[in-house]
């Protein structure tokens, strides 16, 4: 009988060295697993832990396997898309191809091209100033109002622009939203409406574009007004004198006030005088007609906003009215043109508590020139828009960037800063007989004339 080297039958298994058993576990082909599977008290801590090595490994063999055969099925052609690129260069397929893991193209994909932040170009000082976006109806919060909706995506696109309109457009949505509000039992209107209603809604808006004054302003008084009810007071009530506080915000406050400060303003401008004003702004628009309605001649020269246009617009209506215009289309030769001016009536978006003005930009440089020459400058603004608490000595506080006028190579802020000493005179709604006030006096006429809650 033939024997092994050992001196075993050839037909017998060979005796095994009980110190080498454990070693030689991990030589196990995934065939023997079952069987030592059926019998697992006869395995060691040790010879668990290596046959679970065992199995890990071989199907990692069998991934690169399957991978190979992969590429080699792939047709010889496809090799051939990858010459003429240079050394080193992957090849143009390869770049918008996804992986066979699901992930996302990588960075040079056109999906991460269209998802580029648009701020990328703005530089690290700037990162501070907003800017207005589209926000997705998808990504909204559930618990958003339509009408809200709608009013976000407009002032997102610029299609609500000065900060009054946007602040209508806000009162109004906000109307349609506690119409069809509902408290919750366990719950009071006066507790439940603003921290769960309210605040969806004024968080959605900021996020389409930066919040204005006006806006500020009226959503503080709003929130006051409602924590100001008793928690045991009748809902239909409550929410009756809400519905009737906004309405009167709106007639008092903006269309009211707009037809008090174009009267006021009016009074302002003599006969003959030449009047000078930059771009479009609608109480300045009312003003001039006002001027002209109760027959007033004057002559008016428009600088436009080269960006926006609005002087275009202007010039048209005001010559219809029978006034004569000067237009110019930019700041360029501001300076001859200013000096023949007797009166510069610009507009605002706001005023801060150090009488600063916020408005278009180019509105500094035409303040500036203006005084300047010698020429009295007026400015045009509601109290809704006056921002108690904060000062402004820069244009790079309180901004935003443009996002129609934002590219890599460069970006323009849609507002400058005109400090008081180059404003002869603020016009509100609270003046009579074509007065004015000083701009550093706006807090003073704040505390006398205005609502508690912003005074």
């Amino acid at each position: 009988m033939a024997t092994e080297s050992n001196g075993a039958p050839a037909g017998a298994p060979a005796p095994q060295d009980p110190k080498t058993s454990s070693a030689s576990a991990p030589a196990k082909t995934p065939a023997a697993a079952p069987a030592a599977a059926a019998n697992p008290e006869k395995l060691t801590p040790a010879q668990l832990k290596a046959k679970a090595k065992a199995e890990k490994a071989a199907r990692r063999a069998k991934v690169i396997e399957t991978k190979a055969a992969v590429a080699a099925a792939t047709p010889a052609k496809e090799a051939g898309k990858g010459k003429g690129k240079q050394d080193g260069q992957p090849p143009q397929s390869k770049q918008h191809r996804g992986s066979m893991s699901g992930r996302r193209p990588s960075i040079g994909g056109p999906l991460i091209e269209k998802e580029k932040d648009a701020r990328s170009g703005i530089p690290e000082c700037f990162s501070h100033v907003p800017m207005a976006k589209r926000v997705q109806l998808s990504q909204a919060h559930k618990d958003v109002d339509p009408a809200v909706l709608v009013a976000g995506q407009q002032m997102a696109a610029f299609a609500i622009k000065d900060s009054i309109s946007r602040l209508e457009a806000t009162l109004l949505a906000f109307k349609k939203v506690i119409e069809s509000y509902e408290t919750p039992k366990g719950n009071s209107l006066s507790r439940h409406l603003v921290p769960h209603v309210l605040n969806p809604q004024i968080e959605y808006l900021t996020e389409c574009r930066p919040m204005c004054f006006a806006m500020g302003n009226a959503i503080r008084l709003l929130k006051t007004k409602i924590n100001s009810f008793d928690i045991n007071d009748p809902e239909d009530e409550t929410k009756e004198e809400l519905l009737e506080w906004i309405d009167t915000m709106i007639n008092e406050r903006i269309k009211l006030a707009e037809y008090l400060i174009a009267r006021n303003a009016a009074g302002l401008i003599e006969e003959g005088e030449k009047v000078l004003t930059y771009g479009r702004h609608r109480l300045v628009e009312k003003t001039l007609l006002k001027a002209k309605e109760i027959g007033k001649t004057f002559d008016v020269t428009i600088i436009d906003d080269p960006y926006e246009r609005g002087g275009q617009t202007l010039a048209k209506t005001l010559r219809q009215a029978g006034i004569n215009v000067l237009y110019s289309p930019n700041l360029g030769g501001l300076r001859p043109k200013v000096a023949g001016a007797t009166n510069v009536i610009l507009g605002g978006e706001a005023i801060f508590a150090n009488g600063s003005l916020n408005a278009a930009s180019g509105t500094a440089d035409v303040a500036m020139a203006g005084q300047n020459a010698g020429a009295k400058v007026t400015v045009l603004c509601e109290t809704i828009n006056f921002e108690r608490e904060r000062v402004s000595v820069d244009a790079l506080t309180y901004n935003e960037i443009d996002p129609e006028r934002n590219t890599a190579e460069c970006f323009r802020l849609l507002y400058d800063n005109t400090q008081d000493k180059y404003i002869s005179g603020v016009v509100t709604e609270f003046e009579s007989g074509g007065g004015n006030s000083p701009a550093q006096a706006i807090l003073a006429l704040l505390r006398m004339r205005e609502d508690p809650q912003i005074a």
